[in-house]
Parts: C-alpha cells; sequence; structure tokens
C-alpha cells in the first residue's frame, strides 16, 4: 500500500506547492473553454468561409448566447460559460431548471432578441460601408435566431412556446419534418431525435407539480407571445432586407 501510495503523495505534495500558479488557471477555466472552443470554432468555419466570415460568424454566435445568459442571470439562475460545437453552433449549461414555463420563456427569447440586435448591427455596417462581408453575416444572423425560434425541444423556440402552448412543439415538428423532406441534414436529425421525449410528455398524464410548471398568466402569454411572432416577423423582414443577389 505504501508502494502503490507513494506517488499519489508525492503529487499531492506538489500540487500544494503549486496551488499559488494553479488557482488562477481554476479561476480562468471557463474562459479558457470558451475562447479555446471559439478558436476552434473559427477554425472550421475558415476552412469553408474564409477567416473573415468565420470570425464574424462566430462573434454573432457569441452575441446570441450572451442573450441567454444575461437573461438567465437576471432571472437569478445559475449557468456555465458558453461552450462552441463547430457546425452545431453553441449553448451554455443551465446549472439549475427554471423553476416554471415563465422563466424558462424568458431565457429562451433572451438568445434571439441579442442575437437579433447583432444582425441589425453587421446590417447597419453594410449600408455604411457596402461591403458584402457585412450583407452575408447580417443575412446569416437573421436566418440563425429565425431557425433557432422553430418550436421544437430544446431549440429556442421549443422554450418559448412552454409559455403559450406545449402543443406549438408539434407545429415545429411539422416545419422541422419538411425542412429535411426539401433538403434533408443531418443536424435537422439530430434536433428531431433529441425532442421526442419532450414530445412523449404531451400524451403523458402529468402530476401536480408538472402541470404547475405550465402556469402562466394571460398577461404573461400575451407579453410572450407578442415577442415570439412580432420578433419572427421582424427577422424574415431583415433577411429579405439583407439579401444581395449576386452574378
Amino acid at each position: 500500500m505504501k508502494k502503490a501510495l507513494g506517488p499519489l503523495a508525492v503529487l499531492g505534495a506538489l500540487l500544494a506547492k503549486f496551488k499559488v500558479l494553479l488557482l488562477p488557471l481554476v479561476k480562468l477555466a471557463p474562459f479558457l473553454k470558451t475562447g479555446g472552443t471559439m478558436l476552434l470554432s473559427i477554425g472550421f468555419y475558415a476552412m469553408a468561409w474564409g477567416w473573415q466570415f468565420a470570425v464574424g460568424f462566430v462573434l454573432l454566435i457569441f452575441v446570441h448566447e450572451c442573450g441567454h445568459l444575461i437573461a438567465a442571470k437576471r432571472l437569478g439562475l445559475r449557468v456555465g460559460a458558453p461552450v462552441f460545437i463547430p457546425f452545431m453552433g453553441a449553448l451554455i449549461a443551465l446549472k439549475e431548471a427554471p423553476r416554471n414555463a415563465w422563466i424558462e420563456a424568458q431565457v429562451g427569447i433572451g438568445g434571439p432578441l441579442l442575437g437579433t440586435v447583432g444582425g441589425v448591427f453587421c446590417y447597419a455596417l453594410y449600408r455604411l460601408t457596402g461591403n458584402s462581408l457585412f450583407s452575408a453575416l447580417a443575412y446569416t444572423g437573421f436566418f440563425l435566431n429565425l431557425f433557432n425560434l422553430a418550436p421544437i425541444g430544446f431549440l429556442d423556440g421549443g422554450r418559448i412556446v412552454t409559455a403559450l402552448s406545449p402543443w406549438f412543439w408539434l407545429v415545429g415538428v411539422v416545419v422541422v419534418g419538411c425542412m429535411m423532406i426539401l433538403q434533408f441534414n443531418i443536424i435537422l436529425l439530430i434536433i428531431m431525435v433529441m425532442s421526442i421525449p419532450r414530445l412523449f410528455s404531451l400524451f403523458r398524464a402529468k402530476s401536480p407539480e408538472e402541470a404547475r410548471y405550465y402556469e402562466v398568466t394571460a398577461e404573461q402569454r400575451l407579453i410572450m407571445g407578442g415577442m415570439y411572432f412580432g420578433l419572427i416577423a421582424f427577422l424574415v423582414l431583415g433577411m429579405m432586407m439583407a439579401y444581395v443577389q449576386h452574378d
């Protein structure tokens, strides 16, 4: 036992000796995780579309995720730092579940709201400079946020409509299903598969606690509905304005 545990004791002594150097790295870990995965994503996207578009695209995703982060923090929820996944986007992990559908919807809509601001900023740069890179980023930013508003599963729209009616998830299945038929994409298939548990929950009996989760006042439902459908209309208009026909 002494021979087996001896190396561990030495390692423990070394860690204790160098804890002054290790503690700052532990504190910086969330920033390193976000920054490292951002750089990785930029590298992958740059291979497909060039580094300038890649940088702008990843920044738009970052702005979108910051919207979720700000909304969650405002509501007192503990969240992790954003993590980027190449060709899948990014995510922030909620370290505690929302207490009800109204809170879940507010966190869900925070990303598309701030993400839309990012798209508008890119469009403004295009109008000022005439650089088509910014029109491409604006169009992509608007589309990215519009797609995320699809009312299905873990997409932002799926979280938002919990405050309207969970039955909107069926509409999301139709939307994503049509997109898969028109142009199959593995990401759409993943979204559909990961949405199955929530879809099944629509057709089973709910406990009193689960039923209370979806209790939303008429005023809250009206506010969230106005924001949700208004944002969809604005993003569609934004895509039409930012679209540039190239030869």
